[in-house]
């Protein structure tokens, strides 16, 4: 009755209130409303246990780097241990593979794309989505997996070291993708200068066959598969997936039009999947570990580790496994001894192999190891092949070596390519001798142009690029090799708005350059 009567008197007086009370509105209807409420409310948190409140988020990850021994994956990488198959199964390799073939596939691909792993041969795919194109029921034509061992790109060498040193880890990989993809049979494609890489990884199959982890009922999990490897001859186009499908069948070396695409009429036909060798031969480690613990390395959709190659002017060149999103500048100065003459002796970076943009010091003092946060300066990870120049670099005679390079490379197939290669060379030759005309640097530009996008593979583009990024960054000194003697002058013009990373604008100290002719 007490509560009653306190009820009671507190909705007379809400009645009693103008601002309130609605006409139609009793006190009788009121005390029901309320009552009913009441007994409900209480009702029910007698009724339910108490909740404790959720944990709140983890920290934003937001240092990148300094990898641990434990979380390598590669644990071979310098040939320290012994790379058959006794030390291999030694450092957990072919540890309880039947368990993971026999979760199947659908399994093996969702746990593929919950880790956001990457394709590591350059375009940076997503992997597991890439596996998933692979048809899910036969129509009786048999699926393949093809591994691009065809290591190419100047300054790249990190599979070399994956197949002269951990070869076991690459063949597993093999098997744990193939299941996934529904194969019968995985290729493995490997460049035909690696004479000492296909002799270690034959020495490995054969071990792996002898062993029953290969061929019929694999690893005693009733699956059937088989592992070739095939000698290329030596030509950098065959680097492209279906090029290299070309190669395989004994046809010459030049791209396919797409579509089809290769997971439908891929290898003699049937649907295969073209993936590279880092990518694959990091799959069971993922698989045992879980997907959460490889994403949890790097930002968001850069998820893992990855193998970096570091070369030019260092002062201790590597191949080492870091996370994904170190900052350039701690990867260089961590496992290369730093700059040739510290950092501020640094010219320009090639931060993915030759076919990327070069990047000045300024974004280089800042920028991370990544896909977005290369993107977003204007060049790429690529294979993740780093070429550090000094100061003391002739960067135009540098990026017209490049020019050559591809010039040489190309297949022919592609009028842009075939002659816009041949032209860029020629101008490069020229610019760096000091023997064209200062409106000959906007005609290079348009000219990479007229060849990137307009062929049916990516080596034209490979071609464009690095010229596209000589002449953003240091047009200045194609200038001046042309008679002029100009300097770039940065300054600091105050605060306001300047792009992340991320690709969202915020505030930040916006500098200015300008060029200044030097007496």
């Amino acid at each position: 009755m007490a509560i009653r009567r306190a009820l009671l008197s507190n909705l007379t007086a809400a009645a009693r209130s103008p601002s309130v009370r609605s006409p139609s509105t009793s006190v009788d209807q009121g005390l029901y409303t309320y009552m009913s409420q009441f007994s409900t409310q209480a009702g029910g948190a007698a009724a339910a246990t108490p909740q404790p409140p959720p944990p709140p988020p983890p920290p934003e990850k937001t240092h990148f780097g300094g990898l641990k021994d434990e979380d390598r994956i590669f644990t071979n990488l310098y040939g320290i241990h012994d790379p058959f198959l006794k030390g291999a199964m030694k450092r957990g390799d072919w540890y309880r593979t039947k368990d993971l073939v026999l979760k199947g596939a659908d399994w093996i691909v969702g746990e593929m794309k919950k880790s956001g792993l990457r394709g590591r041969g350059g375009a940076g795919f997503p992997s597991g989505l890439k596996w998933s194109f692979m048809p899910k029921v036969s129509d009786g034509r048999p699926s393949y997996l093809v591994v691009n061992a065809d290591e190419s790109e100047p300054g790249t060498c990190k599979d070399r070291e994956i197949m002269r040193h951990d070869p076991h880890k690459l063949l597993e990989g093999c098997l744990i993708a193939g299941v996934g993809m529904r194969a019968s049979a995985a290729y493995i494609y490997i460049r035909g200068e690696y004479v000492n890489e296909r002799i270690a990884l034959e020495k490995a199959r054969q071990e792996a066959y002898a062993a029953g982890l290969l061929g019929k009922n694999a690893c005693g999990s009733g699956y059937d598969f088989d592992v070739h490897i095939h000698f290329g001859a030596g030509a950098y186009i065959c680097g492209e997936e279906t090029a290299l499908l070309e190669s395989l069948e004994g046809k010459q070396g030049k791209p396919r039009l797409k579509p089809p695409f290769p997971a439908n009429a891929g290898l003699y036909g049937c649907p295969t999947t073209v993936t590279n060798v880092e990518t694959v031969a990091v799959s069971p480690t993922i698989l045992r570990r879980g997907p959460e613990w490889f994403a949890s390395f790097g930002r968001k959709n850069n998820s893992g580790t990855k193998l970096y190659c570091i070369s030019g002017h260092v002062n201790k060149p590597c191949t080492v496994e870091e996370e994904m999103s170190i900052p350039l500048k701690e990867l260089i100065e961590r496992h290369c001894g730093g700059v040739r003459g510290g950092w501020d002796n640094l010219l320009a970076v090639i931060p993915g192999g030759s076919s990327v943009p070069l990047l000045p010091k300024h974004i280089c003092d800042d920028v991370l190891m990544d896909y977005d946060a290369l993107k977003a300066v204007q060049s790429g990870l690529g294979t993740a092949a780093v070429i550090v120049m000094d100061k003391s670099t002739d960067v135009v005679d540098a990026i017209a070596r490049l020019s050559y390079f591809y010039k040489h490379e190309s297949c022919g197939q592609c009028t842009p390519c075939r002659e816009g290669t041949g032209w860029l060379w020629m101008v490069m030759e020229r610019l760096k001798v000091g023997n064209a005309k200062l409106e000959e640097i906007d005609m290079l530009h348009e000219l990479t142009k007229q060849i990137e996008g307009h062929t049916i593979c990516a080596l034209g583009d490979a071609a464009a690029w690095p010229v596209q990024g000589l002449i953003r960054h240091f047009r200045y000194v194609l200038i001046n090799f042309l008679g002029y003697n100009l300097s770039l002058v940065w300054e600091s013009v105050g605060v306001g708005l300047v792009l992340a990373e991320d690709g969202i604008w915020v505030s930040g100290v916006v500098t200015s350059c300008y060029l200044t002719q030097v007496d």
